[in-house]
């Protein structure tokens, strides 16, 4: 599996950078952070980028689209501990038709460590009949394609 680099000179509606401070319930009985807890940050993420750039659930569903996780793919580099602070940089490579992709960079602040890489294929679907369907102009032009 091939995971693409943050390119910090995509345009800014396209990524985001969210900071998450590892808490108590984030470790696991390794004594770090445990690996689906990656996937909840990722989440968030993905959710704070499209609030901030006014594409939030419920305007997409306005719009008669909303976005499904098709599948993760993770790849761990090194681990992260009680205290750590987290920079998920994650940014939009791909939408078109009814898919999207959207990637995720996950370093340490203290150190710039990459933790993590994830690439979550999404597909758009009708609120209604749960069918594919292709992503309206507007929600393209939100996330700057």
């Amino acid at each position: 599996m091939e995971f693409a680099v943050f390119d910090p000179t995509l345009p800014e509606r396209r990524f985001h950078q969210q900071h998450f401070l590892v808490a108590p319930e984030d470790i696991d009985e390794l004594e770090h952070v445990n690996n689906s807890v990656y996937l909840r940050y990722a989440d968030r993420a993905a959710m704070i980028h499209a609030e901030r750039i006014g594409a939030s659930f419920m305007f997409m569903k306005q719009h008669g689209i909303i976005p499904v996780v098709h599948d993760h793919s993770i790849k761990y580099h090194k681990p992260a501990v009680l205290g750590d602070t987290l920079v998920d940089s994650t940014w939009t490579a791909e939408c078109a038709g009814f898919r999207a992709v959207r990637y995720h960079e996950m370093r340490r602040l203290e150190d710039g460590a990459l933790l993590a890489q994830i690439k979550t294929n999404w597909v758009w679907i009708d609120p209604i009949s749960s069918r594919p369907k292709r992503i309206p102009a507007v929600i393209l032009e939100a996330f700057g394609f």
